[in-house]
């Protein structure tokens, strides 16, 4: 049978017929940015910067129900407004290489900061011999590029950890956490923790929870008896612990990263709620507030628009050295997934609305520095869908209020009431803008993602 081969001429042209089509919608129908933007969008071409968005566990599902409770079924979100997308697929391996059809956040991240898939729980390291693979932030710091990493999770969580460590399992996030990890401990020859790990890599820009992993003890090597977070002030990182700290900070230049730990582990949402109960819940509206959320916590958009601010002024200081790139900058909505899995509608929405705040500022960034390439995307599917008012679920259901003041029912039934709900194996959104944005048409895999980002930012 012969193979149909399309030439990169014929994937712009087809990119461009799409882009016709779409620009036939009425404006109120949907937003897809400049015509120019659509140009750039196709046009191939290098960036100079990338900001990748990942909204954690963030499927359609849960865009959905953010898009109808906060703006409504018609309404448009940020991270609807991209000229380009696509979907992509998620699934993990076993150690022979075959599909292990659910993935977690760690072989999934794995996907798309080396190219590879490789089996649940590892953070880019193959799946057979459990070797570290490049990531795509090494590359980038390997071609003179700044580097970020921002989290409403720990920083030693998956999806960050997957930039800038090499780990056997996850859960190796601290000097004391190390007990799946014997290969990678520090007396064996290995890297050592995650926490450990991503300061020795000197990442410019590193914001997010995970406190309680950087205040332990390191145990083993040259730093042995301090702390991680004293093993990076040692090593030059300015450590922040709030918003007012974070501001205070001028420059990331001269091999002065910035360390943000602004919770003990995970950040607290921004929004709370009666969380779906079995048989379901009274009618509710969400709290767009949380008590536990401490005054001085940065919302993750402040946390990017500082990060994108830090790492333009830390190359432009460089350009008299003969040096003229951008930046590779990665912005986690972690707790969509969290909530999720703790089937909190309300927790859940005010996550992705948070996270929908920091695509607009990536967005807004790339409007005026149209060398940069925007993705946003998840790392898998999740639990939560949208039934009908008089649907009796099996499992756990909440009904919402929305803004438009209709009722909604959110249902999760991945898992027996009183677990943690599932993430499942479906394909994904993924939609961007800029330099090399058109390789996101079409159904790819979430290793194609490195591809692009290597390929836009010329990476070797």
């Amino acid at each position: 049978m012969r193979r149909l081969r399309l030439s990169r001429r014929s994937v712009i042209t087809g990119a461009a017929v799409a882009l016709a089509a779409a620009a036939a919608v009425p404006a109120g129908a949907a937003a897809f940015g400049s015509e120019h933007q659509a140009e750039r969008a196709i046009r191939g071409g290098s960036a100079k910067n990338v900001i990748l968005l990942i909204g954690d566990g963030m499927g359609d599902s849960e865009i959905t129900l953010a898009r109808d409770y906060t703006v409504g079924a018609a309404g448009r979100l940020n991270m609807d407004k991209f000229p380009l997308t696509g979907a992509y697929t998620t699934y993990a391996v076993d150690k022979n290489g075959k599909p292990d059809y659910v993935t977690d956040s760690a072989a999934s991240g794995s996907g798309w900061a080396t190219g590879h898939k490789t089996v649940n729980g590892r953070i880019s390291k193959t799946p057979d011999t459990d070797k570290a693979l490049p990531t795509i932030l090494e590359l980038a710091q390997k071609n003179g590029y700044a580097t970020g990493s921002v989290t409403t999770a720990e920083l030693t969580d998956a999806t960050p950890a997957v930039l800038a460590s090499h780990a056997t399992d996850r859960s190796c996030q601290g000097p004391a956490d190390m007990a799946k990890c014997p290969t990678d401990k520090i007396s064996k020859g290995g890297p050592g923790s995650i926490a450990e790990q991503s300061v020795n890599h000197k990442v410019d820009v590193l914001l997010g929870g995970g406190k309680q992993r950087f205040d332990q003890k390191i145990t083993e090597g040259p730093y042995k008896g301090l702390t991680v977070a004293e093993q990076a002030r040692k090593l030059g990182y300015q450590v922040v612990t709030d918003r007012d700290g974070l501001q205070r900070v001028k420059s990331v230049a001269g091999g002065k990263p910035v360390l943000g730990l602004f919770a003990p582990g995970n950040v607290p949402v921004e929004w709370t709620g009666k969380p779906a109960a079995v048989g379901g819940t009274d009618p509710q509206r969400c709290t767009t507030g949380n008590p536990q959320r401490p005054k001085g916590t940065p919302a993750l958009d402040e946390q990017a628009a500082k990060a994108i601010q830090l790492l333009e002024k830390k190359q432009k200081s460089q350009r008299g050295h003969g040096r003229d790139k951008g930046f590779f900058l990665q912005v986690e909505g972690a707790s969509i997934d969290k909530q999720d899995h703790a089937a909190d509608p309300c927790g859940q929405i005010g996550e992705t609305a948070a996270f929908d705040r920091a695509v607009k500022v990536a967005r807004d960034y790339a409007a005026k520095h149209p060398d940069t390439l925007v993705v946003t995307t998840a790392d898998h599917g999740h639990s939560s869908q949208i039934v009908p008012l008089d649907a009796n679920p099996p499992g756990l259901s909440s009904t919402l209020v929305t803004d438009e003041g209709g009722k909604l029912k959110v249902n999760y039934s991945t898992n027996t009431p009183g677990k943690s709900q599932e993430h499942t194996g479906t394909q994904v959104r993924i939609a961007a803008q800029g330099p090399q944005a058109y390789r996101v048409l079409g159904v790819t895999d979430q290793t194609q993602l490195f591809t692009t980002l290597r390929t836009a930012l010329r990476l070797r």
